[in-house]
């Protein structure tokens, strides 16, 4: 089982940056599908960025250009550096790992084997 903590959430003016980290144990996180997701009360949890467990990264058309995810497998925590935020970026932001053996994704909820406890992202203009 891979345990997962987030931290670096916070409130932040628009056009203001923030750096979400994602510190795993449990798995090396080289061996990981590593992804973010983000919700908001009311809806589905939605795919923000992931990195695949040879290097593979992948963002969402929505934070392109604006937010990158990157690994440090020394460190095995996964970041998120996010730029230029917006209003509409405003949700409770979650780390997810899954166990890959190869070429697996993680951009759905359901690919997850594990999950952060979430931290909260509040943009305000």
């Amino acid at each position: 089982q891979v345990h997962l903590v987030e931290s670096g959430g916070g409130s932040v003016q628009a056009g203001g940056s923030l750096t979400l980290s994602c510190a795993a144990s449990g798995y090396p996180s080289s061996s990981l599908c590593m992804a973010w997701f983000r919700q908001v009360p009311g809806s589905v949890r939605a795919w923000v960025a992931s990195v695949r467990r040879f290097g593979t990264l992948g963002v969402a058309d929505s934070v392109k250009g604006r937010f990158t995810i990157s690994r440090d497998a020394a460190k095995n925590t996964l970041y998120l550096q996010m730029n230029n935020l917006k209003p509409e970026d405003t949700a409770m932001y979650y780390c997810a790992a899954r166990i890959s053996r190869a070429f697996e994704t993680c951009t759905a909820p359901d690919d997850a084997d594990s999950w952060g406890q979430g931290t909260q992202v509040t943009v305000y203009s």
